[in-house]
């Protein structure tokens, strides 16, 4: 790689890393607030809500890589065409492969990270998030810990707390079992605790009054006490985990398990998403092939680059569409699963036939005219006076 492709790789790469970052952090941070939750009724830290929001960002990048690839690429087009950079390369006699080599160095490089996320990172992701949500259905605690609300744990058990503090403490707590017919349970406390231990997990009532109440007798008998342990061992449960097709490795969809019985009720979603998968580290280099074509061969300053810049961003939208439509089709229809392998065969051959042969895509002169027409209109109509 010469000094001309190091040039344009660590600006291209540079800008896609800035741009990346950016928009990832704003589409994870719109996430995260729905599961704002984790913090407020389940008393979680700062730590473990970022920790677990997080798990889906390698999923975003994947999405979000060629975008933001396309948009660096275009930042460098721009940049190197307003310094003139293109034209005075043009003019020296520089084939446009050689100005290309640097965009497609970063776009292999980009592929090659989709690739590893598509095949195992996004899928760990989101493997390590639903083992969480595994957990957190199966455990009794966070499912009695959501203060102001009644909440039947099983058939006969109810329990509300009233308030919970910041240090986990449990203020206002009501308890009443009626499981067994033979005697009705009812526990008031000012306060209490979660335990959780090696024998199990336990509610720690302070301060209070029990209640119980036998069929044989007419009234109940009270009884005071200032702590006293309720086991809610009994009400956990051991939820297994079944993962979804998008949670699955790569190589679980190129060789699934015959047994599997999500496989054996759906297996046009695992033929659709094994395509999918495969074609993910493929858009970077669509994308960036489809940018170049656009917008890599030398202007005048007299030719707007804006009509360029809007068909090439019109052309990876097309393409990324058109893979949308086969992979939702393509479960139930798999003929369709071969149109995004078309479309993106015919994004690499038609550009590469324009970078080869030094065209300029350009609209049509009426498009042209119509375009600056209407630029100027506008921008008469929104000058100050």
């Amino acid at each position: 790689m010469g000094s001309v492709s190091r040039y344009i790789f660590r600006t291209t790469f540079g800008a896609f890393l800035v741009v990346l970052v950016s928009l990832t952090a704003v589409i994870w941070v719109t996430q995260a607030l729905r599961d704002l939750d984790l913090m407020t009724n389940q008393g979680q830290t700062i730590v473990v809500f970022v920790g677990i929001t997080g798990l889906i960002i390698p999923l975003l990048i994947m999405v979000i890589a060629p975008i933001a690839l396309l948009i660096a690429v275009a930042h460098a087009l721009n940049k190197l065409s307003s310094d003139s950079e293109i034209i005075v390369m043009n003019a020296a006699g520089m084939s446009p492969w050689v100005l290309f080599r640097g965009f497609l160095a970063a776009a292999i490089v980009v592929a090659i990270g989709v690739a590893a996320i598509s095949a195992y990172f996004a899928p760990k992701g989101l493997r390590m998030l639903r083992d969480w949500l595994t957990a957190v259905n199966a455990s009794v605690v966070n499912t009695i810990v959501q203060p102001g609300r009644f909440t039947q744990i099983e058939n006969g058990v109810t329990i509300h707390i009233r308030e919970r503090r910041s240090n986990g403490q449990l203020l206002g707590i009501f308890l009443d079992d009626r499981r067994d017919r033979a005697e009705h349970l009812t526990v008031l406390a000012e306060s209490g605790e979660l335990v959780d231990n090696a024998n199990g997990t336990f509610l720690i009532l302070q301060k209070g009054t029990l209640q119980r109440h036998e069929a044989n007798q007419r009234d109940p008998a009270m009884v005071a006490f200032d702590r006293y342990a309720f086991d809610l061992s009994q009400f956990s449960g051991q939820l297994s985990v079944k993962y979804s097709i998008r949670e699955r490795y790569l190589w679980q969809l190129l060789f699934p398990d015959p047994n599997d019985q999500l496989y054996l009720e759906q297996p046009g979603q695992f033929r659709a998403e094994l395509n999918d998968r495969l074609m993910a580290p493929l858009y970077p280099l669509a994308f960036v092939v489809i940018a170049f074509a656009y917008l890599g061969a030398p202007r005048t300053n007299r030719q707007s680059r804006t009509l360029s810049l809007v068909g090439a961003v019109g052309g990876v939208t097309l393409l990324r569409l058109i893979g949308f439509a086969s992979t939702a089709f393509g479960a139930n229809f798999p003929w369709m699963l071969s149109l995004q392998y078309l479309a993106i065969a015919f994004a690499f051959a038609s550009g590469l036939y324009v970078i080869g042969r030094g065209l300029i895509l350009e609209p049509p002169a009426f498009v042209t005219d119509w375009f600056s027409a209407l630029s100027e209109r506008l921008t008469r109509s929104f000058a100050p006076t």
